[in-house]
């Protein structure tokens, strides 16, 4: 379209300009390209050629291709020409912007361009305007501003193609030029758009630009004459306003934005003080009475975007108005799936409002105004709402305590509460009170909870304890009497707590433990530690952990009856365990002041979390802290007797209080808790080395498989709502999403009622289901037969069925039909009742057992090289073996998952091993014989591998590792022949005899677990064993039971041969005759192939040719006395037994094997045939291949008329054919010896399969009914 343009104009030099420069051409081609970095640099290369050339045609040339390019027909080349003109225009001052603005009118003429046209040309002007806006002169020639402005008027009216854009550029060139230009210039131009300001939203925001830009313009005098009031927001123009909002909120439907008009009004409104009349009337009386759409969408984000603009009266006012309540009322009805959400977007306006905002009592307006929008008592914004992060430390803290005054006194009437309409049907007045309170606090727990768990918020020590002391007093505690050393005893609770609210309590309470557990020191306190040293976790910034201090709070607590009740008053018993317990962290404590340990450590946090879940479960944790006491002491008097005597009656006597330590740490385990459970891993690493081979014993009986049938669930947790209530208490997110959800699902009412009837029909379909599924009862059967013939409802053949029962039958056999169904029906609810248990105690016990796998995964990483770790590979072996059996829902596959982990990675790869095998060497041999003789008796090979590895570890541990003193000098080879053969304890006539009876069943049945990457993986650790099964191997290449065992067994082979270990132990004599077995036994396996197009048989060759390959090149390298010459006949014969390609791996190893024997690979020259075969036409674009062409059909009305052509006729008609031909570009040049055969119709075409003689009379043919067309025009 550009170049058509550029030719018809003809400007000066235009030839001149083609022919001179084609780089300079180039830019403008790249301006019309869709990449914007390619357009932004073809103007910046474009202004530089012209600043450097600084020729007047080449200028005048380049404002006309500009001009034209404004309304391209390619949507992404307008903003390039446009930009690339005003660019240019800034960088050349002198060229008249009237010039430029005539030229875009004469251009893009509207009265005179075609219809079809019309958008373009309208995208021309605009673009065009645009282009004198960025060249930031329009402000120096007031006409052009001028003439833009009634240019973009003009184009306003066709909003079909360009919506708003004329007004918001007019708007754009307002914010630009000074007042002086908009008095003199403009202000007439725009009288008529300023004065129908009400009409669109366009047109009321130029009058509020306007308004913003020149106010000594548009001054009240003057408003009052374009408007006819003297201010914009009143009272006479608020129901216009109101209907200019709507339709801004109908227009950005799609973009869902808040109108730049919305809050341009807000911010006059506030200007004119006239904020609560625009709010009020214009906003509440007047948007949200419109049904839920975009206009209440509009009306919450002009709330969100107003926080910043005002004071802390207005925001209060505000955020407890009828905005808000619309508001909460579509974050509830928003939670159906897909539904649009408008929460998101009023975060983010709260979230950039609190981090800009440096006001406290704003920051707390608002964080208190969103926290009392309440349904039901439940606030609408989450109880992990994330914007808190933002508040300043004082503001959180006066946040915190609204939060604890809301918790202890609800003041509901100062909530702004809302309820749907099923839940106002559904009130029952004092009942429902109670349940709303019992929703303020949860929601207010969570709350507080999450502002510790955030570890973004910036809070202090004193508040996150503070937290944590209130939650834990009124979770186990009431206050009697106010006490000045107990400050939460101040706080008098207005309405009681029920059992639900402490149940929430506790389990919060636990959470902030697990919190505080991995809460960070303080960066203050930190300062000074060094810069790559870790902060402690749980500690405070003195050091001690915070979990101390929330129990010396609560000593204090048990110690003040006068002013604190318990909820659960401990027995003398549990008493007596608290203070003994307070006494050993004393102790503790103590002994760490001398010297700091982790197990030290360790056993004070197992002390003071038995002692905190004291309160929680009293009766179930008495006798574990008990056990826990006397456990700790006998491991303090333990290492007193190691220092004072070392004696073996000493050793003797020595109680076994790991054993019990192991027991109490199972036992916790059981619990639901995931705090529990790492201090449990933290204490159990600290006593490894403790550890005996009873306490991993105790350990292992509860992985064992096969303990869970005799045992029948031992660890299984009884009372079922219990477990339930307590198996999340500690995870503190998933507790949080939970409330959510539930808080969701309470306000959603509208949603669960009108589903009821399908969820109350869902159970008895599925019940039916069952019964349809499950064998019929023969008792139920029986018993239905009773009732029907008491009735004698059952047909018989004498009787018929024709007689019907009367109406008193009928109604004794329906009840009791009823009753029998119905008793038919608990029976089955019963067996589903039963069965949904054993699968929840299963559950339990398999997340039993994924926990006591962290006591092992410990123990193996800390102990890896004890001799009881040796221990740990049969139990893990039998547990991965069953594992592969058994179901495979997702919690099985984790702890199969995680027990193959420890054992492959942690125990078999470790680095550190037992090195210290004793008088265990005839028992680790029986151990390896027992499980290569298991590993082949299995059908998994994936449960093989970990079994062949098991074995692999063994063999490690039996040979060790050799002293120290011990090593030799290294050989040239580079490895000491001691070392190399160095096995340690290992019997290595015993071993190699185990591996080579798992080779020849490997190689001798046809379907064998083991796989050749276990017997290399042996033969590169331990290459002395390699060396004894060398041999059998060997013989295997030819005696394997199958084709493939024999291409496995030269596999295996070529491996150990290429181990530079084996060639050193095999040095000399051994290996030359090791060579020549190998090149027999090659000889002999290749000799059995038979002539076959096999897969198998094919890759047994190419195994069998690359040993070939490397034995060739050995033997020739080494110039050992191995004859080859069998070897070289087979091969040579190779060729006529198996069809060789032209190419494959199959083909490329054999030639590479004979180039050894000095044989090369034929080359086989190309025949003519073969060349014509793979010459291919190539296709010339832009034409139609020969197959597509349309064939000119015959016209028979014609053919007498060709009949009587004379000779000299068909020669001409012959030459003019022929002539034609030879021009089009898609006919290929044929050599002059096939100019005979011109005329024969294109091979791809059907004509291919006919004779010459009917090819030849059809084309023919052809050529008579052209002659006759041409003479009947002539």
């Amino acid at each position: 379209m550009v170049e058509v343009s550029v030719k018809a104009a003809v400007p000066v030099r235009t030839a001149g300009v083609l022919q001179q420069n084609r780089v300079f051409l180039d830019f403008f081609w790249d301006l019309a390209k869709p990449d914007q970095e390619v357009r932004l640099k073809a103007i910046e290369n474009l202004i530089q050629y012209l600043k450097t050339n600084n020729k007047a045609d080449e200028l005048e040339y380049t404002f006309k291709r500009l001009v034209d390019g404004l309304g391209h027909t390619r949507e992404a080349a307008r903003p390039g020409f446009s930009l690339a003109l005003g660019q240019v225009l800034s960088s050349f001052e002198d060229v008249s912007l009237q010039n430029i603005l005539n030229r875009i009118k004469d251009k893009h003429n509207l009265q005179a361009v075609k219809k079809k046209l019309l958008r373009n040309a309208l995208f021309g002007n605009l673009f065009g305007v645009l282009a004198l806006h960025q060249s930031s002169r329009l402000s120096k020639e007031p006409q052009v501003v001028l003439g833009c402005v009634q240019l973009l008027q003009s184009l306003s009216q066709h909003r079909q193609h360009l919506k708003d854009l004329p007004t918001k550029t007019m708007m754009d060139i307002l914010t630009e030029i000074p007042e002086e230009v908009f008095e003199e210039v403009l202000l007439s131009a725009l009288q008529t758009d300023l004065a129908s300001a009400f009409r669109t939203p366009e047109q009321l925001q130029l009058l509020l630009v306007a308004l913003q830009r020149f106010p000594q313009t548009l001054k009240p005098k003057k408003l009052k004459k374009l408007l006819g009031s003297s201010t914009i927001i009143n009272a006479d123009n608020i129901p216009k306003l109101t209907e200019v909002m709507k339709m801004a909120a109908v227009s950005v439907k799609k973009e869902r934005v808040l109108p730049a008009v919305v809050l341009d009004l807000l911010k006059l409104s506030l200007k004119e003080d006239s904020f609560q009349l625009f709010w009020n009337n214009a906003i509440i009386n007047g948007m949200l009475k419109e049904h839920p759409g975009p206009t209440h969408y509009l009306s919450f984000r002009l709330l969100g975007s107003a926080l910043p603009l005002l004071s802390a009266a207005q925001l209060k006012e505000v955020l407890s108005g009828e905005v808000m309540m619309h508001y909460g009322e579509h974050v509830v009805s928003a939670q159906k799936p897909d539904r649009f959400k408008l929460a998101p977007e009023m975060d983010s306006y709260v979230s950039d409002f609190l981090q800009g905002c440096q006001d406290p009592d704003k920051q707390l307006a608002v964080m208190v105004g969103f926290s009392s929008l309440t349904n039901q008592g439940y606030p609408v914004v989450p109880s992990v709402w994330r914007v808190v992060q933002h508040l300043q430390p004082a503001v959180l803290q006066r946040y915190v305590e609204w939060l604890k005054m809301m918790f202890l006194q609800p003041q509901m009437d100062k909530l702004l509460d809302f309820s749907t309409r099923k839940q106002k049907d559904n009130q029952e007045g004092r009942e429902q009170k109670e349940n709303s309170v019992f929703r303020l606090r949860k929601w207010i727990i969570a709350r507080l909870s999450s502002i510790i768990d955030n570890h973004q918020v910036k809070r202090q020590e004193d508040l996150i304890m503070d937290v944590a002391r209130f939650v834990f007093f009124h979770a186990f505690f009431s206050a009697k009497k106010a006490s000045a050393d107990i400050s939460e005893t101040g706080g008098k609770l207005s309405v009681p707590l029920d059992d639900k609210t402490r149940g929430v309590l506790v389990n919060s309470f636990f959470g902030l433990l697990l919190s505080l557990h991995h809460l960070p020191q303080s960066e203050d306190s930190a300062e000074g530690a060094a810069v790559n040293q870790k902060r402690a976790l749980g500690v405070m910034a003195d050091g001690t952990m915070w979990i101390y201090h929330l129990v010396q709070y609560a000593h204090v607590l048990l110690n003040q009856p006068k002013h604190v009740q318990s909820s659960r008053p401990f027995s003398p018993e549990q008493r007596q365990a608290w203070d003994s317990m307070m006494e050993s962290v004393t102790n503790l404590k103590k002994k760490a002041k001398k010297g700091p340990t982790a197990e030290n450590t360790a056993f004070q946090q197992l002390f003071l979390l038995v002692g905190m879940h004291l309160f929680k479960a009293p009766e179930e944790l008495l006798d574990t802290m008990k056990d826990l006491q006397s456990c700790v002491d006998k491991a303090q008097e333990k290492k007193t007797k190691k220092k004072k005597k070392k004696q073996a009656a000493d050793q003797e006597e020595e109680p076994e209080w790991v054993e019990v330590m192991v027991d109490i740490l199972l036992s916790l385990l059981s619990q639901p808790s995931r705090h529990i459970r790492q201090v449990c891993k933290t204490v159990f690493s600290s006593i490894c080395p403790h550890v005996t081979a009873a306490a991993l014993t105790a350990i292992l009986d509860v992985l064992d498989p096969e303990k869970d049938e005799e045992e029948d669930g031992a660890v299984v947790v009884t009372d079922d709502n219990k477990t339930q209530k307590t198996l999340d208490e500690d995870d503190e997110e998933h507790d949080e999403e939970m409330e959510e959800a539930e808080s969701d699902g309470s306000d959603d009412d509208d949603d669960e009622d009108e589903d009821e009837d399908d969820d109350d029909d869902e159970p008895m379909e599925e019940e039916e289901e069952e019964l349809e599924d499950e064998d019929v009862d023969q008792n139920f059967r029986l018993e239905l037969m009773k009732v029907l013939q008491q009735q004698n409802a059952l047909a018989t053949e004498e009787d018929g069925s024709d007689e019907d029962l009367d109406d008193e039958a009928m109604m004794k056999l329906d009840k009791g039909m009823a009753a029998l169904f119905s008793e038919q029906k608990k029976k089955t609810q019963a067996k589903k009742d039963e069965k949904t248990k054993l699968q929840r105690e299963k559950m339990l016990v398999r997340d039993f057992k994924i926990k006591v796998l962290d006591l092992v995964e410990v123990f193996v990483a800390r102990q890896a090289g004890s001799p009881l770790v040796l221990g740990l590979v049969e139990p893990l072996l039998t547990i991965i073996d069953r594992g592969m059996s058994s179901d495979s829902n997702q919690q099985e596959q984790d702890f199969l998952r995680r027990a193959a982990d420890i054992f492959r990675n942690q125990l078999c790869r470790s680095k550190v091993y037992c090195r210290t095998v004793g008088d265990r060497q005839g028992e680790l041999h029986d151990l390896l014989e027992k499980l290569m003789t298991k590993s082949q008796k299995l059908s998994d090979s994936s449960v093989c591998l970990y079994y062949f590895s098991a074995s692999l570890y063994v063999v490690k541990v039996l040979r060790g590792a050799p002293a120290a003193g011990s090593k030799e000098e290294p050989t040239a080879d580079g490895a000491a022949p001691h070392d190399l053969r160095f096995m340690g304890s290992v019997d290595v006539d015993r071993v190699s005899s185990i591996f080579r009876e798992a080779l020849s069943s490997f190689m001798s049945r046809r379907k064998s677990p083991l796989s050749t990457q276990m017997f290399t993986d042996l033969f590169n650790r331990f290459p002395v064993l390699c060396v004894d099964l060398l041999d059998a191997a060997v013989q295997h290449v030819t005696s394997g039971v199958r084709v493939h065992q024999q291409g496995q067994a030269c596999v295996l082979v070529l491996r150990a041969m290429q181990s530079r270990e084996v060639q050193q132990l095999l040095s000399g004599a051994p290996w030359t005759e090791l060579c020549g077995k190998v090149a027999g036994q090659l000889t002999a396996s290749l000799q059995q192939v038979a002539q076959t197009d096999s897969k198998v048989v094919k890759e047994k060759v190419v195994k069998s040719l690359e040993l070939a390959q490397f034995l060739v090149k050995h033997v020739q390298q080494q110039k050992l006395s191995v004859d080859l010459e069998p070897l070289q006949e087979v091969l040579q014969t190779l060729t006529s037994v198996l069809t060789f390609n032209k190419t494959g791996k199959l083909e490329d190893t054999y030639w590479a094997v004979m180039k050894l024997f000095g044989v090369t690979k034929p080359k086989v020259e190309k025949t003519k045939a073969d060349k014509q075969e793979q010459k291919v036409p190539q296709k010339k674009k832009g034409f139609l291949p020969e197959t597509k062409k349309r064939k000119k059909r015959l016209k028979p009305v014609l053919e007498a008329a060709g009949d009587n052509l004379t000779s000299a006729d068909k020669l001409a008609a012959d030459e003019g054919q022929a002539k034609k031909k030879h021009d089009k570009k898609t006919k290929r040049k044929r050599p002059a010896a096939a100019a005979a055969t011109a005329t024969q119709p294109s091979p791809a075409k059907k004509g291919k399969t006919q004779s010459e003689s009917k090819a030849a009379k059809k084309k023919k043919k052809k050529k008579k009914s052209k002659q006759t067309e041409g003479g009947g025009k002539a």
